[in-house]
């Protein structure tokens, strides 16, 4: 069980860059929960969707695997004949991520591995990679050469599945967008200090895209297609196709 998220609760004198160490890890699924709308729908699409597309003998992929959540909700979903592979740049995220598989009774070949998202990362033998909530956090420089190393890595056939925080088409819709998403904040009982803190916090770390630029640089890379499965205001869910 996740404790729950206080992080910003109290005033923070000096700012500092939002981390995914232990004060976040221990918070994490809540934090998550009352703060991405839709956040259990989002991951029973990304399990039906990767049980489409994952094939007998090859890799599954979560990119950013957190906690675990999207590993557990695909392992429903998945033939237990495909090895799961969770990556993630934080040792604190993958302790939780180990005791929660194990919680869940996870019985598949699966494989944690620390690493981090902007520097090389080996991607082999896969038909379904999933970054949820993840590439906004990579730095813009370093991108395009995950992407490529995801496509490089996937098998033909095989999907992207992405779902991120993006900026609207439109600087008037990103306003009134960014307006009802703090508006979801303070229905799950967030203040304004916390609100205002996490903001500041994320500003320099969490940097998202416009849909049709993640949608180009997907293009950009080589999937044939990409295709819209989720949409509330300012987040949204894509799946990519390798041919």
């Amino acid at each position: 069980m996740s404790d729950k998220d206080r992080v910003f609760k109290e005033e923070i004198k000096v700012a500092s860059d939002f981390k995914f160490g232990s004060t976040v890890a221990n918070v994490f699924d809540d934090m998550v929960n009352r703060s991405v709308p839709l956040y259990g729908e989002i991951q029973r699409m990304m399990a039906e969707l990767a049980a489409d597309y994952a094939k007998s003998g090859t890799d599954v992929y979560d990119l950013g695997c957190a906690t675990g959540t999207t590993l557990i909700g695909m392992n429903t979903s998945v033939s237990q004949d495909i090895r799961f592979i969770g990556i993630d740049d934080s040792v604190e995220m993958l302790d939780k991520c180990r005791i929660k598989l194990k919680d869940a009774g996870f019985s598949r070949p699966f494989d944690l591995r620390l690493a981090d998202l902007n520097r090389d990362v080996e991607i082999s033998n896969a038909s379904v990679v999933v970054l949820c909530l993840t590439l906004q956090f990579v730095r813009p420089i370093s991108r395009e050469k995950l992407l490529k190393s995801i496509f490089d890595g996937l098998e033909s056939g095989g999907v992207l599945i992405l779902v991120e925080k993006i900026l609207a088409e439109d600087s008037v819709f990103n306003r009134e967008f960014i307006k009802q998403y703090y508006n979801y904040k303070r229905r799950n009982n967030y203040s304004e200090m916390e609100i205002s803190q996490k903001r500041e916090a994320l500003e320099n770390i969490l940097v998202p895209y416009k849909l049709s630029e993640n949608i180009t640089l997907l293009q950009n890379i080589g999937f044939d297609h990409s295709e819209v499965f989720f949409k509330w205001y300012n987040f949204s869910g894509l799946i990519a196709r390798k041919l």
